[in-house]
């Protein structure tokens, strides 16, 4: 019988599509339908569980699946003892302190005394405890930003995007005090076969998030200036260059860190690079 790995992934949102989208970009094809609770993967040894994303650590921790991904508040809250694997970027959100108009913030010390409502308890008490605030942590499990507005709490600590919502119910956001991305986690107590399985899922995961983050540029270049080119490119070890019909010039091939791409390629104009064409990377190592 084959031995497989088993992945639980959120079962619909945000998270669980760019997950999805993650792991068919590894070439790993399966059935996504969302009436169904579990799939397998064609082509490579992968079962998916999908579930509610606050599940997901308990699901690992049990052993009922090898690995999720799970947004790092989750897990964090969970407190369960596994392991991050990788930190997959994606999926980002902040927990703020939230107060209501009026409400004098100076930073956590305001907060002395007071009542604050939260659907992470164990996140906030560690903040808290960790900047010597004694507070009341007030727990609710939905419809936090309503409980200053019924008396309930004096501030809240909330995931935040927009800051619409909070606006809506008369409250405004203080301070990010935690910020939180998808990450896979895994058990500590995987079996070699499996751990061989995952070692071979993240070498596919590590290319595709490589890629996202560079662009491939192809561009003509005086051969006189290509030190100083090369200089200007950075990042990989050296670019592929090849001699053109022209005399004195040649072809130059790289890939370049997106946030730096503009600034290469301006000083690469300056040295009097031609016809520079820039591509999407789908899969690299390094």
């Amino acid at each position: 019988m084959e031995t497989t790995l088993s992945i639980a992934v959120q079962k619909s949102g945000r998270l669980s599509e760019k997950s999805l989208d993650l792991i068919r970009s590894c070439g790993i094809d399966f059935n996504a339908d969302s009436r169904v609770l579990k799939a397998r993967a064609s082509g490579f040894p992968l079962d998916f569980l999908f579930v509610r994303d606050d599940d997901i650590p308990q699901y690992v921790s049990d052993g009922v699946a090898d690995i999720g991904i799970v947004g790092r508040n989750e897990y964090d809250e969970s407190g369960m003892d596994l392991e991050i694997v990788r930190d997959l970027r994606f999926a980002s959100c902040r927990l703020s302190i939230a107060v209501p108009h009026g409400f004098r913030y100076e930073g956590l010390e305001s907060l002395q005394g007071k009542r604050i409502a939260t659907s992470y308890p164990r996140i906030l008490s560690g903040i808290l405890e960790k900047h010597g605030v004694e507070a009341t942590v007030v727990v609710v499990s939905g419809s936090v930003e309503i409980t200053v507005e019924v008396g309930i709490a004096d501030a809240i600590a909330d995931l935040v995007s927009t800051g619409t919502t909070l606006k809506m119910n008369g409250l405004e956001e203080a301070e990010c005090i935690y910020r939180s991305s998808a990450v896979m986690v895994a058990s500590r107590s995987m079996p070699a076969e499996k751990k061989a399985i995952l070692s071979r899922l993240l070498e596919r995961i590590d290319a595709v998030m490589l890629a996202r983050h560079k662009k491939y540029i192809l561009f003509n270049l005086p051969a006189s200036k290509l030190e100083e080119a090369a200089a200007v490119i950075g990042g990989m070890k050296s670019p592929t260059v090849t001699p053109l019909m022209d005399e004195g010039w040649v072809s130059v091939q790289s890939a370049v860190d997106e946030d730096r791409f503009w600034a290469v390629f301006e000083e690469l104009r300056k040295l009097g690079a031609e016809g520079i064409l820039v591509m999407n990377i789908e899969k690299m190592t390094e």
